[in-house]
């Protein structure tokens, strides 16, 4: 018989996880003595205990491990031979756990990436009154009928269905040509690099337009004033406004955190045929 000390440096188990072992009746010492408490391990026990190590080094849960020292435990020699479905079934496990927290590294890197643009955007931001022509872009979007602050939901329905796909900033279209609290007809879109209708989710492209844009930094009940500022321009030059315009949000309330909405950043765009 071995010691609790003897066993340790025998298996490379610390007499702390030995004595966890016990108490989850995972690896009970063969003799406990009933005056001083010590613990006494019989050399049979030398297979189980590496038994233990092996399968924590692949990550088996110990309610997993106790299941498969009880089951293929005979007379104190633990027996191989059964464990193939343990294995698979841990081992399709690990590949499910693996695809999920390859999604979740695909979306940190996008709230990492559009962090950075809507910093550099900051950064270089030029706030006068601009004439561009936007690229074509393909996008997916959810058409809405209500409150503009209700545009997250369309969001929501959209990173649902495209998720990784997803590659470029949320942005609106907004098809009424007054503003309207709540009845306003809008489009909520986010541009991806491939895929296809979804239900009441449209993807198509966007068409490359000529437009009068504006950046606006400050909270969304605030972007009136930048509209003036806009049409302000239009009209001056005589040009003749198109539908949809656009709103882009270059940062905004991200994912984890509301964010300060003083540093909300969107641009306006708003075609025009000159």
């Amino acid at each position: 018989m071995y010691s609790i000390g003897e066993f340790s440096r025998a298996t490379g188990l610390t007499v702390k996880t030995l004595r966890f072992y016990h108490e989850k009746r995972l690896l009970e010492p063969r003799h406990v003595d009933p005056d001083s408490g010590y613990r006494y391990y019989h050399p049979a026990q030398f297979e189980t205990a590496r038994a233990i190590v092996a399968l924590r080094s692949l990550e088996f849960p110990l309610e997993d491990i106790a299941a498969i020292l009880a089951e293929h435990t005979d007379g104190g020699n633990l027996d191989e031979g059964d464990l193939i479905e343990f294995l698979r079934a841990h081992k399709a496990e690990m590949e499910q756990r693996l695809s999920h927290y390859q999604d979740v590294a695909a979306s940190l890197n996008q709230i990492i990436s559009r962090e950075l643009e809507a910093r550099t955007a900051m950064q270089n931001a030029n706030y006068d009154v601009q004439e561009k022509t936007v690229d074509r872009q393909l996008v997916a979007g959810y058409r809405m009928r209500g409150r503009y602050q209700d545009c997250g939901q369309g969001y929501a329905k959209i990173g649902r269905a495209f998720g990784r796909h997803i590659c470029g900033k949320a942005l609106m279209l907004i098809y009424d040509q007054e503003y309207k609290e709540d009845d306003a007809d809008f489009e909520t879109c986010l541009p991806i690099r491939k895929g296809e209708s979804k239900g009441e989710i449209a993807v198509r492209e966007l068409p490359s337009q000529d437009c009068i844009a504006l950046l606006h930094k400050g909270p969304y009940d605030t972007l009136n004033r930048s509209y003036n500022k806009v049409m302000t321009y239009i009209k001056d030059r005589g040009y003749e406004i198109l539908s949809p315009c656009r709103e882009v949000y270059l940062k905004g309330p991200g994912m984890i955190f509301k964010g300060n909405p003083k540093k909300y950043l969107t641009e306006i765009q708003i075609p025009v045929r000159k």
